[in-house]
């Protein structure tokens, strides 16, 4: 099939039926473990709209088959762009970097990580990269008061497309508010000429955060490799088994005394865990 990468923007489409949501709806869980709830068969039907006037493909169930008949899976990632929800914030949900600023980094220390060994943090839904900046931002401002302590930080999301921005670093002025002053001064370049409002972060802090694509589907390349674990309102996409299938894996790659934390609305209280509670939302691995 030859594909128009411009797309007739004349053609209308018929709506997305039940039968064929199903299909997609299966397909979407089968690859990200995303469930898609009957209620958002409107949604998806907005959304690939634009990726049939995108391909130049004229009926939904050409599209399917043009997605499982894709042997190089390109359009399988489109799909899932399309699919996924990517909204974030710098310092969303501050309360997580509070603990790790004054709780988690603080006995790290006392225990010797970050020389020995380099501390690893993991930002496992980066989406446009607010999340894992802010992590720089937090663990250099600790750093910076405790000379010595080597980090890294992974940054990773099954969007390639919030993937790119992520790597870019740039954001409008009005993504930066909640950021506070002296870090916004430290690293932040705010934009001149055609840049003009518009901030981009400092390639010293860029340097420190990893982004790469992975589906937290997948297996984990690391066992009990990392120390934080940031996977925040991921899990509410998830049907049970699939975060219980998840909570495990995170158990698994977290360090002896690392910490996972998840987002406000989430909790993993209904799942077996040997997690140890020590906030709303956060636990540790003992």
């Amino acid at each position: 099939m030859v594909l128009n990468s411009e797309g007739p923007s004349n053609i209308r489409y018929q709506q997305l039926n039940d039968g064929l949501f199903q299909k997609f709806s299966d397909l979407v869980y089968e690859k990200t473990g995303i469930f898609l709830k009957p209620e958002k068969k409107e949604l998806l039907n907005a959304r690939l709209g634009k990726r049939l006037r995108a391909t130049g493909i004229t009926s939904f169930k050409q599209y399917y088959e043009y997605v499982i008949n894709d042997r190089s899976g390109d359009e399988l990632v489109h799909l899932i762009d399309n699919v996924s929800t990517n909204f974030t914030s710098f310092f969303r949900e501050n309360s997580h970097f509070e603990i790790l600023s004054s709780t988690v980094l603080p006995a790290f220390v006392k225990e010797g990580r970050g020389k020995s060994k380099e501390i690893l943090l993991w930002s496992s839904a980066s989406s446009s990269g607010e999340e894992p900046y802010t992590m720089a931002m937090v663990v250099e401002d600790f750093v910076s008061r405790h000379p010595g302590m080597r980090y890294r930080i992974m940054a990773t999301d099954i969007s390639t497309r919030v993937l790119a921005q992520a790597k870019r670093g740039v954001y409008a002025d009005e993504r930066v508010t909640k950021v506070p002053t002296p870090f916004l001064k430290k690293y932040f370049q705010k934009g001149v000429g055609n840049s003009d409002g518009y901030v981009k972060v400092k390639d010293e802090l860029r340097r420190m955060v990893h982004f790469d694509r992975f589906n937290l589907m997948g297996d984990f390349p690391w066992r009990a490799a990392i120390d934080v674990i940031f996977c925040r309102n991921v899990m509410i996409y998830f049907n049970r088994e699939t975060q219980q299938e998840l909570v495990s894996k995170f158990h698994e790659a977290l360090t002896p005394g690392g910490y996972l934390f998840i987002g406000h609305s989430e909790s993993i209280s209904g799942l077996k865990h040997n997690f140890t509670q020590v906030d709303a939302t956060a636990y540790m691995k003992r």
